[in-house]
């Protein structure tokens, strides 16, 4: 299984959120902080913000923050928002198999407990998570000096 970009910088634009401490983070920024495009990182942010996890704040200094602490936004959520399909083979998927195995096969509940402790593991793990053991992640992702120059 792979998980899309979208998945993978869904959850960096929630670390960078959860890094910049409550203060407003810029798509401008965060895409310079990952070297990605601004077009990108917008469309990233429509399904975490219509999930509930970031709110934006319009107007000239406005920006995007969490909307709900970092230690309450498990890994899980986001993935469950920015991937299409958990389909590990296509065993999972009854209208594109053509398996006779498909309903007696352990190999299909190989795979779906196999999926389930991926999610478990996910589920074990916060935006908090991410960062706490970083102490330095600010300074990684340019915040501390874009703080200095607001200041």
């Amino acid at each position: 299984m792979r998980l899309t970009k979208q998945t993978n910088y869904a959850v960096r634009i929630l670390m960078y959120c959860a890094a910049n401490s409550g203060a407003l983070s810029r798509i401008p920024e965060i895409a310079s902080a990952y070297n990605l495009s601004e077009a990108f990182l917008f469309k990233i942010l429509k399904p975490i913000a219509d999930n509930g996890f970031v709110e934006s704040v319009r107007g000239r200094n406005g920006g995007i923050r969490l909307a709900k602490p970092a230690n309450e936004i498990h890994l899980l959520d986001i993935v469950r928002i920015t991937e299409d399909n958990f389909s590990m083979a296509d065993c999972f998927d009854n209208a594109i198999t053509s398996c006779p195995l498909v309903d007696a096969c352990t190999l299909n509940s190989v795979w779906s407990e196999a999926l389930a402790a991926f999610f478990k593991v996910l589920e074990g793990y916060t935006i908090a998570d991410l960062i706490e053991p970083s102490p330095n992640i600010n300074t990684l992702l340019g915040i501390d000096t874009l703080s200095e120059l607001r200041a």
